[in-house]
């Protein structure tokens, strides 16, 4: 029996670019960071012509955004007992946490506006 009960753990479907999915169920408390590494650790075979050189680059999507690397799993409140979709990505940088709402805001002030005569 493992340490972890069954109705707490997390169960992950990672989606690559490619379109290949694997599940994977994981804690809680792990985060973004903790997840790259173990899907690194224990790549799928059929996921090999995706294989990446490090997990350092790969980087999870949940309802259209980047998951910086010390967010948890249990701060997303996920649904127990149902399996959640994630992308993953290969990735260098992430953007800086709401600076697509700033990128936005600022847009706002802009005028696009072309008169025809």
């Amino acid at each position: 029996m493992t340490s972890q009960r069954e109705v707490d753990l997390v169960h992950l479907r990672l989606i690559l670019v490619s379109g290949k999915t694997q599940d994977f169920t994981f804690s809680p408390n792990d985060s973004a960071t903790d997840i790259a590494k173990h899907v690194f650790d224990n790549w799928p075979p059929g996921w090999e012509e995706e294989r990446v050189s490090s997990p350092s680059i790969l980087r999870l999507i949940f309802q259209g955004r980047f998951l910086h690397g010390n967010v948890t799993l249990g701060a997303l409140k996920l649904p127990p007992g149902r399996t959640t979709v994630m992308h993953l990505v290969a990735r260098e940088t992430l953007p800086e946490p709401n600076s697509h709402g700033q990128r936005n805001r600022e847009k706002t002030t802009e005028s696009n506006c072309c008169l025809l005569f």
